[in-house]
């Protein structure tokens, strides 16, 4: 009895959550942006890319019609709004000196783009400058930037964020950078970034979770709970190659409502099925499109195509690093949990009304917020 008291709470709690999660109908969007860096005597030029709904979000202004888009006329007419918006939230210091930026362009880009060019000009060539991106607190919680720095002794890669937001950029010994310097390899600090940013899609993917939980809710053999992840995990990287790559990528609008039908679907059948045997005949499909759905991460920026392979490969080792750190936690919980006759009984049955509700509330918000 005392157990199952406290399983009645545990779903509880579980109900709670769903109702809370539910409100978020792009759980697994995470904000990344890009920028280009180049040291040429005492000028320093930054190429800054961003998803055109973030850069909405910092210069709400801009969409002038509110049609929600962006045209190069609203961009013209916002020239003075976006340089308080980014230009004066991202500095560069030259030693104890501040080198003052002016936006020199703003432009769409391909891939749902939107691109910014930011002079700043030192007093002299510069040996070294501090590059400080306090544009982050006005971006979403989790927001990346992916700094490519170029000068004469070669490329160095930073990944950015809230409590990492700044980053140096070595000249050369006499100040500026040189074309003819020799290259040097680009540090791996950008694969570890990419890494993080993968654990984190997965940690914050609300509907990718609840869609694996769903899955391995009703238990079954070892074998045949590792063979749903596999053929999930299998599923959703190709996809997410495919996408990246520039191959092939439905609409945004269409996979995000498909994701959370999936979520629903899995929960209605958990009322029929009785384990997870033959579960990856489905799971391999939907995986393809999760797959799409991680992709947006990175399509939304258009990284150089040099820069994709390895960003690739660490962001999809960290979706999958993530993805076994909660299977490990949860499985050992439901194996216990399932030796208990009331959780077979009517658990089982009631969580998964509720993964079913949550994908529905999902798909809804989803639409809604497409048709917006």
């Amino acid at each position: 009895m005392r157990f199952r008291a406290r399983f009645a709470a545990l779903i509880t709690l579980l109900g709670v959550l769903l109702v809370l999660l539910s409100r978020d109908a792009s759980a697994h969007q995470v904000g990344l942006s890009r920028g280009e860096y180049k040291i040429d005597g005492a000028t320093i030029t930054a190429e800054l890319v961003f998803a055109r709904r973030e850069v909405l979000s910092l210069v709400r202004s801009m969409d002038e019609d509110g049609d929600g888009a962006i045209s190069p006329t609203e961009i013209q007419h916002a020239r003075d709004a976006l340089g308080r918006a980014v230009v004066e939230r991202v500095s560069v210091r030259a030693g104890e000196g501040v080198c003052p930026g002016r936006l020199d362009d703003a432009f769409l880009v391909e891939e749902d783009g939107f691109s910014l060019r930011i002079v700043y000009r030192c007093p002299a060539p510069p040996r070294a400058v501090r590059v400080r991106l306090d544009v982050l607190d006005d971006l979403p919680y989790g927001h990346r930037h992916v700094a490519r720095a170029d000068v004469g002794t070669g490329p160095t890669e930073h990944v950015l964020f809230g409590a990492n937001r700044e980053m140096g950029i070595a000249g050369l010994p006499g100040g500026g950078a040189s074309a003819a310097a020799p290259k040097a390899e680009p540090k791996s600090e950008g694969f570890v970034g990419f890494f993080r940013m993968g654990i984190e899609h997965i940690l914050f993917g609300y509907d990718h979770l609840v869609f694996l939980f769903g899955l391995v809710l009703v238990g079954g053999r070892l074998r045949s709970l590792l063979l749903v992840v596999t053929a999930f995990t299998v599923a959703h990287s190709i996809t997410l190659g495919l996408a990246v790559l520039g191959i092939w990528a439905p609409s945004g609008r269409i996979v995000e409502p498909i994701i959370a039908l999936s979520v629903a679907y899995v929960g209605v059948e958990n009322q029929f099925v009785k384990d997870a045997e033959k579960r990856f005949l489905i799971t391999f499909p939907f995986g393809l499109v999760h797959g799409f759905g991680f992709a947006g991460a990175l399509g939304e920026i258009a990284l150089p195509r040099p820069q994709i392979p390895g960003a690739l490969l660490a962001f999809n080792l960290g979706v999958e690093a993530g993805q076994i750190a909660v299977l490990a936690v949860v499985l050992p919980l439901l194996v216990t949990a399932q030796k208990r006759k009331w959780l077979e009984k009517r658990g089982v049955k009631i969580l998964s009304l509720g993964i079913a509700a949550l994908g529905l509330a999902w798909f809804v918000l989803r639409v809604v917020d497409a048709e917006s």
